[in-house]
């Protein structure tokens, strides 16, 4: 009898080894493709857009430790925090934060199999990465924007992008089983999420305590609250790509 109940209770408990539960039937092969694409080529967009503008800015040599990632979208010259912005492809940089957000979002919108509150808990933070990756692109983060007023549009667009990221990546981890990710796509996703947000908080702390002048690791501590998301999402379209869909058997 003891062994009987043991035996019950080990079938009760949860098994991250569990087969993922499948989508909804609403969601067809063909859109369950498109989302793993889309959800890959929105970091992808970002991160070569930030790569090309980056290898253009030579006169002094744009480095990612120390300026920051919204530099690259300054045609300029211009100041700003004691850093010197002259990007020349600025328009490669803007046209990657308009695109990733909604490239993004686009990914999420089409997991249609996702049902009720676990669609909108998806959906509410791919917009606002969205929103955010808009804003960014129409509103470049210069002095002169600072003077202006615009510069407010921008810091919108960036707190947007941070939280909508990254929240975004906690949330689809959460629901493995449900997307079809393995346990340890899962746990990675909500760990990169959470770790973008403490880099996100660090990054605030750093830039309201600097006065004038940031300090010298600042791109480095943003890049940490946006390119771990970046590279979770792509992990995260790529294995939604190459998900085999199971199946019918035929009568």
């Amino acid at each position: 009898m003891t062994t009987n109940s043991r035996s019950s209770i080990e079938r009760a408990k949860p098994d991250d080894t569990a087969r993922p539960e499948p989508l909804a039937p609403d969601t067809s092969p063909s859109q369950l493709r498109a989302a793993g694409a889309l959800l890959l080529a929105g970091p992808a967009i970002f991160l070569v857009a930030e790569f090309i503008a980056a290898a253009a800015w030579t006169d002094p040599p744009y480095s990612y430790t120390f300026h920051f990632i919204s530099d690259l979208g300054v045609r300029g010259p211009s100041t700003l925090f004691g850093q010197y912005m002259h990007s020349p492809l600025a328009w490669v940089m803007n046209t990657g934060f308009f695109l990733f957000g909604i490239t993004i979002f686009a990914g999420t919108a089409t997991l249609r199999g996702l049902p009720g509150r676990r669609r909108w808990a998806v959906l509410v933070p791919a917009t606002l990465l969205a929103v955010g990756g808009v804003l960014l692109a129409l509103f470049p983060g210069s002095g002169e924007a600072l003077k202006d007023g615009t510069g407010e549009f921008h810091s919108l667009g960036a707190f947007a992008g941070f939280v909508g990221g990254n929240v975004l990546a906690i949330v689809l981890g959460s629901m493995r089983r449900r997307v079809g990710f393995s346990p340890i796509l899962g746990k990675s996703l909500i760990a990169v999420g959470v770790i973008g947000l403490l880099a996100m908080l660090l990054y605030l702390v750093a830039i309201f305590s600097a006065g004038d002048t940031v300090v010298g690791i600042i791109g480095l501590v943003e890049r940490g609250a946006v390119h771990p998301f970046l590279i979770g999402l792509i992990c995260a379209g790529a294995s939604i790509l190459h998900r085999s869909p199971r199946k019918r058997a035929r009568s």
